[in-house]
């Protein structure tokens, strides 16, 4: 069997900077026409100024005749001017901006502490501008359980936060329950949409624990119950335009994973387009799979679509178990596994 989509576009993606940065971009821009790029550097991307050089770092680490375009974004903070978000939609480089609560994840300790009581300014202008507000959606209070944090998220901020803006474009990134499912689906078309990566898909939490301590299957958000991946999987296989492909693939050195405090984070980017195609195909939906990759996406966002297209071969092939670069390895999602479609260029 073989299959021609349109490009895919990973709206949620991390490529690290330096060495790492070299080593990983060549698995996005082998097959995705665009990236959404996440700001999570150290330290962070903040400013315009930084986002656009931030950008051309990344198109210098480009493998020769490549047509992939980095779409940036900024890292918003108590401290973020409405100012900055003018500059940013001028600059024609950045095309969101993340709110990462303080602590949330990797690299966040910058993040906002307070949106309500700090970044309502910037939130308005963001209406103005039309940009959008990409959200880590997950509390970070240490009274709420860890597998909690988004339905919490959902219930005391980005509820009220679309009750107050109703017209700020909203991306919930990487959904990990059928709450958010449930959430994105009540919200206006249009103003609020999600991404969904391929662990979520395919992985649930049992898949952190079993036959050990799984270092390269640990993320944030953690996977949840099985019942949640369900759930997400009938909604992005149900033709919904509200959801999109993000993969939030977030390489590690292999020794920075496994060890006693290991980073979160998977990195899937090398496998992504295979773990969807399998999802789709699953649930007797390959005919919504181009949707999903290639479609939904750049019209939330009020892109063009990509024209050129790539093939999906369902053909067998192996996950090398790392990949190798000047500070150690990468160890990839399904490491060793082997896997039914195979990507290539049209």
């Amino acid at each position: 069997m073989e299959l021609s989509i349109t490009r895919p576009d990973d709206w949620h993606l991390h490529l690290r900077e330096g060495e790492l940065l070299e080593a990983v971009v060549p698995h996005s821009s082998n097959h995705f026409g665009r990236a959404i790029i996440m700001p999570n550097l150290k330290p962070p991307i903040t400013t315009t100024l930084k986002a656009v050089a931030y950008q051309k770092s990344i198109l210098k680490a480009l493998p020769e005749n490549c047509d992939f375009t980095p779409l940036m974004t900024l890292y918003l903070t108590d401290t973020t001017s409405p100012n900055e978000i003018k500059l940013a939609r001028e600059s024609g480089a950045v095309f969101g901006v993340k709110l990462y609560p303080a602590g949330a994840t990797t690299n966040s300790q910058d993040g906002v502490t307070d949106l309500f009581g700090k970044c309502l300014p910037v939130l308005e202008e963001m209406v103005h501008q039309n940009m959008p507000l990409l959200v880590h959606g997950e509390v970070t209070s240490s009274e709420v359980d860890i597998f909690d944090r988004e339905k919490v998220f959902i219930d005391t901020i980005l509820g009220p936060l679309i009750q107050k803006f109703p017209r700020l474009k909203v991306v919930m990134e990487h959904i990990t329950t059928k709450d958010a499912v449930q959430f994105v689906e009540s919200c206006d078309e249009g103003f609020v949409a999600a991404t969904v990566t391929p662990q979520h898909l395919v992985l649930n939490r049992n898949s952190i624990f079993q036959g050990g301590l799984q270092p390269h299957n640990y993320c944030l958000p953690v996977l949840k119950r099985e019942t949640h991946r369900q759930a997400i999987v009938k909604a992005v296989t149900s033709g919904s335009k509200r959801f999109f492909l993000g993969t939030d693939s977030a390489p590690h050195e292999k020794r920075t994973k496994e060890r006693s405090c290991g980073c979160a984070g998977v990195y899937n980017a090398p496998v992504a387009l295979s773990v969807y195609a399998k999802v789709f195909e699953e649930a007797g939906a390959l005919d919504k799979l181009e949707a999903f990759t290639s479609f939904n996406g750049p019209d939330f966002y009020g892109l063009p679509r990509n024209t050129s297209k790539i093939k999906l071969t369902k053909t067998p092939w192996k996950v090398p178990s790392s990949f190798s670069f000047a500070l150690g390895d990468i160890v990839p999602m399904f490491a060793d596994a082997t896997l039914e479609w195979l990507p290539s260029d049209s």
